[in-house]
Formats: structure tokens, C-alpha cells, sequence
């Protein structure tokens, strides 16, 4: 099978990249430069020249707070282009994995972990066009959908490399403790991904949660790097969400339930701080 993944110099890009050597299929890795996938005619001449039967859509828009005044620019890449991306898989019989997010949950507020089945609710311009991709991948009747959270890794701008470098430069730093949900480690969504093609379950169509396991808020997840990161001088205090002004609402609680995916793919999830600790000891190497 002949595979795409698109975003390919991003965090989840990336680590498909390192995992594509050890698998029996042909990938083909492509960021902007190589092809633009707001571009119809592109997407459909790349796919026809390379013979492309599974596109893995790791490209987004994912400034959250710009997002807000360039609605457009966000909605071009992050549902524009999946649907260019989906017409193009569905016109050859292929299939898709797109990559979206827990901000489709952003305006309503569960105090239980969401299911795939709760209705969507978007409070900004990020996750509405998140939700418009989403639509717009379901166009390929081979679609699979992962909704994922807090996406960080060793590579790119993440809160994880910003809090590293804080926590080490800094003697303190506040963090909002009123927002909950679950970090993920991009190579473990990486590792889940390829296992879906490796295993042969691309006909598992379908909409699904992953994320790593576990529940934390925003100043959790920062004192754990700090300690993870050996940074323990530097005190990480909490702070209200009101003390850092934003041009969108970010969901205060956003929990991913994860057992559909795992009872479909079965595969096990790691908790957080495992794929923090596993991320922390690849830069430290």
C-alpha cells in the first residue's frame, strides 16, 4: 500500500516519519512545500502520480488564539483542504485517517469524560473548523477520525519545550489549574496510528477518541515537567484561567473517553506521565 502523510514536519508528522521504516508499505511524507493541500488540483495530481491509497492527514491550522481573526485562513486548511483530501481518497477507492481535536466539545461543559456520541459544541474559530474537517472527512466513505488533546513532543513549539525552558531559566512560573484534561504524547499517537495500518483495520471506519490516559490540569502537567525536567528551583504556581486573557474560551474540562478506540483497535493507552517521561529522556538524549 502506497501511504501520505501530509503536516509531515509537524510534532505527529514527525513521528510517523520514525516509525515508517519499520513497516512492509511505501510512505510518502509531504509538508507545504512539497504540496499544498488547499490546492484541489494538486492534491488529486499527487495522488493520481504516486498511486496514493491511504492519506494520513497530520496538517492543521493550530494557533488557536490567531485562529479567531483568520477564520478563513484556519477554515481553508483545516476543512478546505480535508475535503479536497477526502474527494481525492473516495476517487480511488482509498481510504483517510484525519487528526482532529477535543475543542469540537469547547461550549458545553461534561464533568464525565467525552464520548464520541455527545454532541459537538465549538466556542471558537479553532474548533469550529476542526468540526468543519471532520464533516468534511466523512466525504471518503473509508474515513477513519481521531480526535486527540494537548498534543506536545520533542519537536516544533509545544507546551512542553516552553515549560522546559521556563521552568530552567526562571525562579517561578504560574499556570492555570482550571482547565482539565489530558496530555498526549504525539508518539503515542503515532505508535496507535501505525498499528492501525500495520494490523490491517482501516475498515473500522469511524469517529474515535485517543489520547493518553489519565486526567491533569494545565499547572499539573507543568510541575511534572519541571520535575521530570529536574527543574525543581523554580516553583510552578497555580493561577485562574481569567489571569491569562484570551481571544477564545479554551474548555475547562475536556477529558477524552478512550474505551471505543480500545475496544475496537485493542490496543493499550499509556497514561501521560509515562509518555511525558519516554519524551523527556529522548531530549535528554
Amino acid at each position: 500500500m502506497r501511504i501520505l502523510v501530509t503536516g509531515s514536519r509537524g510534532q505527529l508528522g514527525t513521528h510517523m516519519s520514525l516509525l515508517a521504516p519499520q513497516s512492509r508499505h511505501e510512505w510518502f511524507f509531504a509538508d507545504v512545500d512539497e504540496l499544498d493541500i488547499t490546492d484541489r488540483q494538486a492534491v488529486e495530481s499527487f495522488v493520481n502520480r504516486h498511486g496514493i491509497q491511504l492519506v494520513v492527514n497530520c496538517a492543521a491550522y493550530t494557533n488557536v488564539d490567531k485562529a479567531e481573526s483568520d477564520e478563513v485562513a484556519a477554515m481553508r486548511l483545516n476543512a478546505d483542504a480535508v475535503g479536497y483530501l477526502a474527494d481525492a481518497m473516495e476517487g480511488v477507492g482509498g481510504s483517510l485517517i484525519h487528526i482532529s481535536t477535543d475543542y469540537v466539545f469547547g461550549g458545553t461543559m461534561y464533568n464525565i469524560p467525552c464520548t464520541e456520541d455527545m454532541a459537538p459544541n465549538p466556542t471558537g474559530a479553532y474548533g469550529r473548523t476542526k468540526l468543519a474537517g471532520e464533516e468534511a472527512a466523512r466525504r471518503c466513505s473509508r474515513t477513519i477520525i481521531l480526535r486527540t488533546s494537548w498534543l506536545y513532543s520533542e519537536y516544533g513549539k509545544n507546551f512542553l519545550l516552553t515549560m522546559r525552558r521556563l521552568t530552567a531559566e526562571k525562579p517561578q512560573v504560574t499556570v492555570v489549574f482550571d482547565q482539565a484534561g489530558t496530555p498526549t504524547y504525539a508518539g503515542d499517537l503515532a505508535r496507535a496510528i501505525f498499528n492501525i495500518i500495520e494490523n490491517n483495520q482501516l475498515e473500522h471506519g469511524g469517529t474515535y477518541n485517543y489520547a493518553n490516559e489519565g486526567v491533569c490540569s494545565w499547572y499539573d502537567f507543568a510541575h511534572e515537567i519541571a520535575r521530570q525536567s529536574g527543574n525543581t528551583d523554580c516553583r510552578v504556581l497555580p493561577c485562574h484561567s481569567d489571569e491569562y486573557p484570551s481571544p477564545v474560551k479554551r474548555p475547562a474540562y475536556s477529558v477524552l473517553d478512550k474505551t471505543k478506540f480500545k475496544l475496537t483497535f485493542h490496543q493499550e493507552i499509556p497514561h501521560w506521565s509515562d509518555g511525558l517521561r519516554r519524551c523527556i529522556s529522548n531530549l535528554e538524549r
